[in-house]
């Protein structure tokens, strides 16, 4: 069997064998060396955020089974994008796809802050009370649809080589679990890290109530975006462990904690502004 096709028949069990020795590596590193008190009970959270994530995974298998590397499968097979239409060697051809695709998952981060029909979906990503690798996974089902239109829509302009975009979807779940962790890194060693992978402190402070500090630090996995184009913020203003995670006006546990309250959030509440550049603190928005 050639590479491709060894990809092609195995992609689910690579990504869920990632996905769960990631998620397991975070779980005890939280038990031993925890950032934050929990203010929601572990349990709960954990039962409903993980159910969400399984029925996004069932939902999407059912819309599309080919999944992104059978998009780059396809668009390889009838020279779609540039990088199948340039003869570019393969190696600089994956590290470019890598990093081209993580700028469009920034890109897109920005977008659903920006515009406020696509933050009535986002929020139930933010409105987790509490911040650890769960939260990393939780996002709305419709967010992830769209998600993935995107992700399809890269893959074929860019031409994308399959083992590119097998990397990039490990990659990419590994650093949301690793950087929504409630864990601890020794100050100096964060510092150094975060110059090359969005670390937990890094993203925690896109997590905040405050509003010029949840737009800020929209990276997943590179943080070279955020510093490039003035969204970095070093820390937020309370301090790690004094910070407020969430979203100010969704507090209460049922609403965004149980499945059924967040798969309903999106649909609640007029439609207010969320504009990107309220980064001014003091202003205050749901």
């Amino acid at each position: 069997m050639n590479p491709s096709g060894f990809i092609i028949a195995n992609e689910v069990t690579i990504r869920l064998g990632f996905f769960f020795g990631v998620l397991a590596v975070m779980a005890v590193w939280e038990i031993l060396s925890p950032k934050r008190e929990l203010t929601v009970s572990k349990l709960v959270r954990w039962v409903n955020n993980l159910g969400l994530v399984f029925l996004n995974s069932f939902i999407l298998r059912l819309l599309f089974p080919a999944a992104a590397v059978g998009v780059a499968a396809f668009a390889g097979v009838q020279g779609w994008g540039l990088l199948n239409y340039y003869p570019v060697p393969e190696p600089l051809a994956i590290v470019v796809s890598v990093i081209a695709m993580d700028f469009i998952i920034y890109l897109q981060h920005v977008l659903v802050h920006a515009v406020p029909a696509l933050w009535r979906l986002h929020r139930v990503h933010h409105a987790d009370l509490d911040y650890d690798v769960t939260t990393g996974a939780r996002f709305h089902t419709v967010e992830i649809i769209l998600s993935m239109l995107i992700k399809f829509a890269t893959i074929v302009v860019l031409g994308a080589p399959l083992v590119a975009v097998l990397i990039f979807e490990v990659v990419l779940n590994a650093t949301a679990m690793f950087n929504h962790g409630n864990v601890s890194l020794p100050k100096g060693l964060d510092r150094v890290l975060r110059w090359v992978v969005v670390t937990p402190d890094m993203h925690r402070v896109h997590h905040s109530v405050e509003d010029d500090e949840a737009n800020s630090n929209f990276g997943f996995s590179l943080p070279w975006w955020d510093r490039l184009f003035g969204t970095y913020r070093d820390q937020p203003r309370a301090g790690h462990q004094g910070m407020t995670i969430g979203i100010h006006t969704y507090r209460a546990t049922k609403q965004v904690s149980w499945l059924p309250g967040m798969l309903a959030l999106p649909f609640i509440g007029k439609i207010t502004g969320y504009a990107i550049n309220r980064r001014a603190w003091g202003n205050s928005d749901e």
